[in-house]
């Protein structure tokens, strides 16, 4: 069952975003590199005011907005670490996640979100959504690390424009700060959940997010345990990385998606 779309008025916000973020992506080289990053500067800035739109009355939320708001995270990072990595080539990258990303965000937008909710639940979801974020950021380095690593391999010049080592700097530094705010988001979860999602939760109870975001916790955990204890790196902290950021996925945005999209229930 395909959900209703977000208000009319909210589209120029949308395909404005969208196409500002697709142009860097789909013609790289018919742009400087000045032009590219202006243009995601715009295109983030679009972004963030169409993701605003949904939360203004009635707020909705949902599994594409979730998406949304971690691209959008993304593509902060992209730009800043680009202030201090000026020759990072990632912006066809960032920029095609962030189109596709708003224009779901658009044609999903979510549930209507509960008023018996506490006022602290935002602070809990922008916890949730920042280690999203950072394990997404994290995913990106890492992809853009095996490239160059095989880049090398075939006597290439890396196409990330950045050594393989600064790479894999940056990827740990994502794992290390999505991996805390995980632990923020799971802590505050379980001793607070009734006094954030209203009466008659039961922060205790073990359903398939909580089952799945745990079990992303206990990978994420392993990974940093086995780079500081046994040195993990390489391909092997790769699969396991995109294992943890696969089982978070599932844990809110997938069960999301199987509920609005497949089974087709909103609320």
């Amino acid at each position: 069952m395909i959900l209703a779309s977000a208000p009319l008025w909210t589209l120029p916000f949308s395909a404005l975003a969208a196409l500002a973020y697709a142009l860097p992506a789909l013609v790289p080289r018919h742009l400087s590199a000045v032009n590219a990053r202006r243009l995601l500067w715009l295109a983030w800035v679009l972004h963030a005011i169409s993701l605003l739109v949904l939360l203004m009355g009635p707020a909705r939320f949902g599994f594409a907005p979730a998406l949304s708001v971690t691209a959008w995270l993304v593509v902060l990072a992209y730009m800043i670490e680009t202030q201090f990595f000026p020759k990072l080539r990632a912006r066809w990258a960032v920029g095609g996640l962030g189109a596709v990303t708003v224009v779901l965000a658009w044609v999903y937008p979510g549930a209507l979100l509960t008023t018996q909710a506490s006022a602290w639940l935002p602070l809990h979801f922008a916890l949730g959504l920042s280690a999203y974020g950072m394990f997404a950021a994290a995913v990106v380095h890492a992809w853009m690390m095996t490239r160059t690593e095989h880049d090398i391999r075939q006597a290439q010049e890396g196409s990330s424009g950045l050594p393989l080592l600064t790479l894999e700097r940056l990827t740990f530094r994502f794992v290390t700060a999505g991996f805390v705010l995980l632990t923020a988001t799971l802590v505050a979860g379980a001793l607070f959940g009734e006094a954030l999602y209203g009466q008659g939760h039961n922060p205790w109870r073990w359903d398939h997010k909580r089952v799945f975001a745990v079990l992303s916790w206990i990978t994420f955990a392993a990974l940093l345990v086995g780079r500081n204890q046994w040195g993990w790196r390489g391909r092997r902290a790769v699969r396991v990385l995109y294992i943890g950021a696969g089982l978070l996925l599932l844990s809110y945005a997938g069960s999301r998606f199987v509920l609005e999209v497949l089974i087709g229930r909103v609320g």
